[in-house]
């Protein structure tokens, strides 16, 4: 292998870029979480509430990982902000999170949930292990087909950045006018009431821990504001189109989630949509009619596949990023010679992805998701307080709007998010907890095996410059 550290190369535009963040963002999340909200919070008014207070989070973490994105524009995202902030474990931790959290999870999400539409419902399971009162692997036609789904989409973004750009792109707009036609015609022609916002599941109301757990579920939907950032070595220039990637993406598909919500209020009342996975086909149904229903229901199939294949794209670039620092498999390190791919590295994601699809109950999976998530992002931002303090001659070419209180705000809320969520739910804070534990414990192996020095820095060249 050549001494010369492998490189990406920038062939991605601001519109490609936006592209990028609205499909991460807008997924599996908005169609299948809302029933679940709101058998926490009671209420449809408070569930509409929790989704803009939700996007108000993430967009002060996308207004803060654009200065992050133009003063350091990298493969890798939190990995390479932590690298230069705190130094190698922090960094190490968060690139260990995206792996199994921020990407390979939420890749299953998506793929379940694309599965569970497309073929009209969850359906039994051909075979399932039990082990401790859980199910280590089951086999059924969802999971059949969410597996065939992660392995086609990432063979297209191992045949090129081109092709995989091209099919990103044609998949969100189809996604965009898709849910702009859902919005506009549940509300002209479709069969609901608007008095469903004033109806409540108990008279009880809804409690501070049930709000912040609702949270987590909203976070999960809003989970992807921070896309651009993973691809910060192959977008051109990204000192004015990383920050207008994150938080344009950011707004635009903040006004769609509360479109969409009220779209799904507007068509179920409270009793039917609690607790429903597929609500958007329960909303669909509603409004038009089984046979619509049915169409509309493989139309948000379609859609899903824009998420999938937009983390499939952005997840590769920090394990990439991880292994071309010696701390990770070095096979995720190697760009296609023809390609210029992360060809290894993708298949590696894949393998990943496929084994929480068999293994993994889909509303506990958000949870974690949305727990560990958070934490990995408020120790990001953490990060750009610090590099204000340690590093102030660092060029920024765009600073964060509202500086402090915006990052003061992302990092509060994602906070009593956290606490909450070991409050209420201390099994699934427990397994983020353990996730995180286990990456310390693999650093300390890449430790002894000394590809890190005592000093606390990678033993590599530096990771300062572009990988341009």
């Amino acid at each position: 292998m050549s001494s010369r550290r492998p490189q990406l190369t920038r062939q991605i535009g601001l519109l490609s870029a936006l592209v990028l963040v609205i499909a991460n963002m807008v997924g599996s999340g908005v169609f299948t979480t809302s029933g679940f909200i709101l058998t926490e919070l009671g209420s449809p008014g408070t569930l509409m509430w929790c989704w803009l207070l939700g996007g108000a989070f993430a967009l002060t973490g996308a207004l803060c990982y654009g200065e992050l994105g133009a003063m350091l524009p990298e493969a890798g995202g939190e990995y390479a902000y932590l690298s230069r902030a705190f130094g190698p474990l922090p960094a190490f931790l968060s690139g260990w999170i995206s792996l199994i959290v921020g990407f390979s999870a939420p890749i299953a999400a998506a793929a379940i949930a694309f599965a569970t539409y497309f073929l009209g419902g969850s359906g039994a399971s051909w075979f399932e292990l039990d082990a401790f009162g859980m199910t280590l692997i089951r086999v059924s036609p969802v999971t059949l087909l969410a597996c065939a789904t992660v392995i086609g989409l990432s063979l297209v973004h191992v045949h090129s950045v081109r092709l995989g750009k091209r099919v990103q792109n044609a998949l969100t707009l189809f996604k965009i006018v898709f849910i702009a036609l859902f919005i506009i015609g549940g509300f002209a022609w479709g069969h609901g009431s608007f008095s469903h916002l004033g109806e409540s599941l108990s008279a009880d109301g809804w409690s501070a821990s049930g709000f912040a757990v609702s949270l987590i579920f909203v976070s999960f939907a809003y989970s992807g504001w921070n896309a651009a950032a993973y691809l910060g070595s192959e977008i051109t220039r990204p000192e004015r189109n990383l920050p207008l990637a994150l938080v344009g993406g950011t707004v635009l598909v903040m006004g769609l989630y509360l479109l969409l919500n009220l779209v799904f209020i507007y068509a179920l009342p409270p009793q039917a949509m609690s607790g429903t996975l597929e609500v958007g086909l329960s909303a669909a149904t509603a409004l038009f009619g089984n046979t619509i229903g049915t169409l509309f229901a493989q139309a948000i199939a379609l859609g899903l596949l824009s998420v999938l294949s937009a983390m499939i794209m952005a997840g590769p670039r920090v394990y990439f990023a991880m292994a071309r620092d010696n701390l990770f498999f070095q096979r995720c390190a190697q760009v296609h010679k023809t390609r210029h791919t992360p060809a290894e590295a993708i298949a590696f994601q894949a393998v990943i992805a496929i084994g929480i699809i068999v293994s993994t109950a889909y509303d506990t999976l958000l949870i974690y998701v949305g727990f560990t998530l958070s934490l990995s992002a408020m120790t990001t931002v953490l990060g750009l307080i610090r590099l204000r303090r340690l590093a102030p001659d660092l060029p920024r070419p765009y600073r964060t709007f509202g500086y402090p209180l915006t990052p003061a705000i992302f990092i509060l809320g994602n906070l009593w998010i956290m606490v909450y969520t070991i409050h209420s739910r201390p099994m699934v804070g427990l397994a983020g907890i353990v996730t995180i534990g286990v990456g310390g414990l693999l650093y300390l192996i890449a430790c002894q095996r000394g590809q890190v020095t005592t000093n606390g820095v990678f033993t590599r060249q530096s990771a300062d410059e572009p990988g341009n």
